[in-house]
Formats: C-alpha cells, structure tokens, sequence
C-alpha cells in the first residue's frame, strides 16, 4: 500500500472516528433530554388533573370525557389515581388501562416516593402525591410522539451528514496526502536521474527547514561523499596504473633489449640488475597498496589491543635497520616513563609499525646523513611521536599535498618512491584516533608529530 493511501485511510478514519464520537454525543444527549423532559411532562400533566380532581371538584367523567375527545387521544398521557390502600379513585381510561397498576408497583411507587419506567415502548411515572394530609398515588404513562419523531429524524441526519462528510474527507484527505507527499515524489524523481555516470547532479531540498528537506540534505551530503570516493577511486586506479606501468615497462624494454643479440656476461648481469631492481619496486608498491587498502578498512573490521609504543618503535627501528643498513634511527624518552599506561595505545600492532616505519624510512631516505631521529613524551590524555630529521625540507608549497595518495613533489629527483607512504600513514594514525601534524623548512629538515591518545 503506498503512503499516500495509508494517510489519507488514516485521515479519513480518525476525522470519522472524531465525528462519530461527537455525532453519538448529540444524538445520546438529545435522547436522555427527552426523556428527561417527557418523564417531568407527565408528571406535570398527572399533578394538574389531580388539581383539577381535587382542588376544583370537576367531576371525574367530565375529566374522562375531555380525555376521550382530545385530537391526540391515542398519544395523551393516561393517569390514574390511587390512595395509599390500593382503592381506584380516578382513571382516565379504565378500559383501556395502558399500566395495568398493581398492589405491588403501587406500594414500591409509596416506599420510594417516585418511579420513572418503561412499558414497552411507553414512558410511565409513578408518584406519591399529597393533598391536604392525606397522600394518594399516582401514574402517568405515555408514548411521546413528537419527541421521539424530533430524535428519529435527528439520527436520520446524523447518519446522512455522517456518510458525505466521511466522502468529502477521504478526497480532502487524498488531496492533502498528495500535496504533502509532493516533494516526496520530487524527490524520487530527481533520485532515478542520478546515475554513476552523473553524480554531479543533487536533489532539490525545498526550504530546508521540514523533514522531506532534511531527507533531502542527508541524500545530498550522502551523494558529496559517494562522488568524492568515485572521484578518489578513479584517482586511484588512475595513478596505480601509472605506477603499475612504468616499472613494467623498463622490465619489458630491458628483457626485449637483452634478448635482441647476444651479449657477454657483464651485460646479461646488469640486464637481471635492472630487472631485479624494477621488480623490487613493483614489490614495494604492491605492500604498499596492501597497506593502504588495510587502513581503509571500517574500525570494526579490525583487531586493537594495547600496545606499549616504546616497544613498537624499537621494532619498527630494526626492520628499518635490517632492510637498509646504511640508515641511522635515534629514539629519545623526552620523559621518563613511570607506569606502562603512559606510552600504551590501543590500536593494531601491524598498521602502526608501518606507519613507523614509514616516517623513519622517509627521515632517512630524504637526509645526507641518512639519520632520523624520534622523540617520546606524553600527557595524561595523549602520546606524542615526533619523527625528525635534517635532510631537504618540504617547500612551502608542497606541504598541503604531501598526504594525497601517489603525490610527488620536487624530492622525486633526489630518490624514488611511490607517493603511498605518507597518505597511509595518515590513514593509519586517524583510524587509531590520532593526528599528523608537519613542519618543515627547506635544506633543514622536516618534522612529522603524532599524538596519539591513550584509549
């Protein structure tokens, strides 16, 4: 069922129900005052002909006779009078006799001084009346006509105006569902537009203040983020190919080169050189784009526990140191480190030991004296690392780019590399909650801070 036929069922049945309730009101109300006025009627009727009975003295077929010739006769109200011990004085129509009164109804009406009740469908009242000391009882019954005529037609067109109305609501409703659901329908409109080739394209969100326009604003920002993984994703396929390329591309014309002619020995040994030396890069880029891919896993999807950073580092030095023995990496405690707690982290052994890794590698690689030197210190909430060096310098005018994958700025012609490492290093500290910070000045040497917090 759509939503637009749910509201306005919905509509329609709670103003129904409202109407109803209140339709029911009137109609029950009016119905209780009827009775209410009918019954105090016939009393009044049946106290004035006991007045006209005893006060006046008219004669009791007078009063009989006057009731017989009465237009309405069929529907008047009918009294009878009794005293106290159950003996007829007076009765409008003894043949007739539409109460057909009792010992027993007479003593109940004595015993509680008044009785109002129905016959079927007429309105009977029994009273104890008193005339000069002495108390007789009396009965008024009565069908009233024009009363129940005013109810009936009352229902009548309760039950008429009920049905159009509830007509009238279910189109009012529909109209109205319709008119709130419209930017809805706009919406979805928009959203069969946008397609992977066109993500540019953005929903229109209407005033911006209600809930369709806050669905609308979600969508959008939702769609900011998935053109911006597109655009990343084909950046990235972009540069890996270019990167994927081009040692290939040596190793292809190396290899063709080598095998075009026979060559000596020295030749053949520096053709596998080359060979070997394009391999290993492909083979760094690979763990690399591993790398990368590992850091951008969800948090959820990957192991923490708490790691001691001092012993992380140590680590990290020795695999720099194993891979590259002409490198020098220094570690200095800033302060001293009273209780394990100060330097642990929680966060993955691996991505963290990479990220090291990378920092010292770089102090080195882009420093004469191939030394990097890193600093610890830490406060109550968080650890800092600094990774410094004395080598190039970042110009000031590439140090906003230095973290964007496969960037690489005018270093490139004083080593190679791949353009990864610094972008997953990035990666890797703010997926442990951490922030890299950089300064740096040309033929100086650079710094790289990491704050890391303990939990």
């Amino acid at each position: 069922m759509q939503i637009r036929t749910r509201l306005t069922l919905l509509f329609t049945l709670l103003v129904a129900a409202l109407l109803l309730a209140f339709a029911s009101t009137v109609y029950f109300t009016s119905s209780e005052t009827r009775e209410d006025e009918y019954f105090k009627r016939l009393k009044q009727q049946a106290s004035t002909k006991a007045n006209l009975l005893f006060d006046t003295k008219i004669d009791p077929n007078v009063l009989q006779l006057i009731y017989k010739n009465a237009p309405n006769a069929l529907f008047q109200e009918e009294v009878a009078i009794y005293d106290t011990v159950f003996h007829l004085l007076y009765h409008d129509a003894v043949e007739i006799d539409k109460v057909k009164e009792t010992r027993g109804m007479i003593d109940k009406i004595i015993a509680q001084k008044e009785m109002q009740f129905y016959i079927n469908d007429l309105q009977v009242v029994g009273f104890l009346y008193e005339h000069q000391g002495k108390h007789y009882v009396i009965t008024a019954a009565a069908r009233d006509e024009y009363g129940l005529t005013k109810l009936a037609t009352l229902r009548n067109t309760i039950v008429v105006a009920l049905l159009i109305s509830l007509v009238i609501i279910f189109f009012a409703g529909r109209f109205l569902a319709k008119k709130t659901l419209q930017p809805v329908s706009s919406l979805v409109s928009n959203v069969k537009e946008i397609t992977a080739t066109n993500l540019d394209l953005r929903v229109d969100e209407g005033n911006r203040k209600d809930e369709i326009a806050a669905l609308a604003i979600t969508f959008n920002e939702m769609l900011n983020r998935l053109e911006h993984s597109f655009d990343a994703q084909k950046d990235f396929v972009s540069n890996i190919s270019h990167e994927l390329r081009t040692p290939l591309t040596a190793m292809l014309a190396e290899l063709q080169l080598t095998t075009e002619k026979e060559r000596s020995n020295e030749e053949y040994k520096q053709a596998i050189a080359h060979a070997i030396s394009d391999t290993q890069k492909l083979i760094r880029l690979s763990n690399s784009l591993l790398d990368l891919a590992k850091a951008n896993y969800d948090q959820t999807e990957i192991a923490f526990k708490p790691i001691r950073l001092d012993e992380l580092l140590l680590d990290a030095r020795a695999d720099v140191l194993h891979n590259q023995f002409l490198y020098k990496v220094k570690i200095t405690f800033e302060r001293e480190i009273e209780e394990d707690s100060d330097i642990t982290v929680r966060g993955n052994e691996y991505l963290l030991k990479v990220a090291f890794i990378n920092l010292m590698e770089n102090g080195c690689k882009f420093s004469e004296d191939h030394e990097s030197t890193v600093s610890i210190t830490y406060d109550p909430q968080n650890i800092l690392l600094r990774f410094s060096d004395r080598g190039i310098g970042i110009s000031p005018d590439e140090l906003p780019h230095i973290f964007t994958p496969f960037y690489r700025g005018a270093n490139k012609n004083f080593t190679g590399g791949n353009g990864i490492g610094l972008s997953l290093t990035k990666k890797i500290i703010a997926l442990h909650g951490g922030l890299v910070a950089v300064s740096s000045r040309e033929k100086e040497g650079t710094i790289f801070t990491l704050t890391l917090p303990h939990r």
